[in-house]
């Protein structure tokens, strides 16, 4: 089947859905507010089906090129000793988040992306048989159709680069907070903090994220201090961490949910980006494969909506894990014994 499409949002979900319809043979345009790709961003993990899905797009070797390989990683405790090593079993690529979208971006015509562009009215939208909402985790489309608004993690996420390259992928868990740390590329580290918001000064406490972070983290071991201390002059992003409850469906009427404004999720997992090209593909060829709207869209949401649920579930509770206040030791133990338990299966 070929027919006109309408994607709102040009995100990682949005353009990986353009870029496979366009592929595909059909008529696509795409509504973004943004007046153009971002320039800056951190790193996102690309997992094996990940990567898949961009060979289908005819991307995955421009990612593999700007990406950096990982295979493990540690969780440490704040003084720098080792709580367990991880083997993620398969290869997990870092690529910079401006890079993939770039790659992503590189073959669409000139004319079909309106940049900014924000949708007010859905009724304005130009004709097309599908509308793809990829507008992000704050989804106007979202809301409208299902009344499902984003959920507070009870957490605020502070991310970052600095110059220097990364001894691996950490990520030391304290009381209330973490601090992870990997590769962004060969010669840079991706950084990122997250810290229950119960614990942090209003946003309108006079100190700045550099002085904050360095009270948080100041006194924790060598790695994180050397990222700490090269935070001046760099941007730090900082956020309010939210999820979207899981909506009774993915699709209403000729209108698909994808990325994060279907399954918005807590980033401790490292699935977000992953899940959007999963969506994007999964759609793709639900539109090409079936012989009318209708049923690719029951196809995809059938495809789409129980696993990215699971892993929502998944991610709030790696959030709530991760950065618990109590019974640290216990924690501890029980996530040493688990990657003990991992490397002997």
């Amino acid at each position: 089947m070929q027919g006109s499409a309408v994607v709102l949002g040009a995100g990682i979900a949005g353009l990986a859905t353009a870029r496979g319809l366009l592929r595909a043979g059909w008529t696509v345009h795409v509504l973004e507010r943004s007046p153009g790709l971002p320039g800056t961003g951190t790193a996102l993990g690309m997992w094996p089906e990940a990567m898949h899905a961009l060979d289908r797009l005819g991307v995955g070797d421009e990612v593999r090129a700007t990406s950096v390989e990982q295979r493990g990683g540690r969780l440490l405790r704040p003084d720098g000793t080792v709580i367990a090593r991880l083997d993620l079993g398969r290869p997990v690529r870092l690529v910079p988040r401006p890079a993939l979208l770039k790659a992503l971006a590189a073959a669409i015509p000139p004319g079909v992306i309106a940049w900014s562009t924000p949708v007010t009215d859905h009724g304005e939208l130009p004709a097309a048989d599908v509308v793809v909402a990829a507008e992000g985790v704050h989804s106007p489309t979202r809301t409208a159709l299902f009344g499902t608004a984003p959920r507070a993690l009870g957490t605020v996420a502070f991310r970052g680069t600095v110059p220097g390259p990364a001894d691996g992928v950490t990520e030391t868990w304290g009381p209330g907070r973490l601090f992870g740390i990997t590769p962004h590329d060969a010669g840079n580290t991706n950084w990122f903090a997250s810290i229950r918001a119960d614990l942090l000064p209003p946003e309108t406490s006079p100190r700045s994220a550099v002085q904050l972070l360095r009270e948080l983290y100041g006194d924790w071991h060598a790695e994180v201090r050397r990222v700490l201390d090269a935070l001046e002059d760099t941007p730090i992003d900082r956020r309010t961490l939210l999820d979207v409850a899981p909506p009774p469906s993915y699709v209403s009427g000729r209108t698909a949910l994808l990325g994060d404004a279907a399954h918005g999720m807590a980033p401790n997992l490292g699935r977000g980006a992953c899940e959007a090209l999963l969506d994007a593909t999964a759609l793709v060829e639900a539109l090409t494969a079936a012989p009318d709207v209708a049923g690719a869209l029951r196809r995809y949401d059938d495809a789409r909506r129980r696993p990215a649920t699971r892993t929502v579930r998944l991610a709030r509770l790696a959030n709530t894990v991760s950065t618990a206040q109590h019974f640290l030791p216990v924690r501890n133990t029980v996530m040493a014994a688990a990657s003990g338990l991992s490397r002997l299966g």
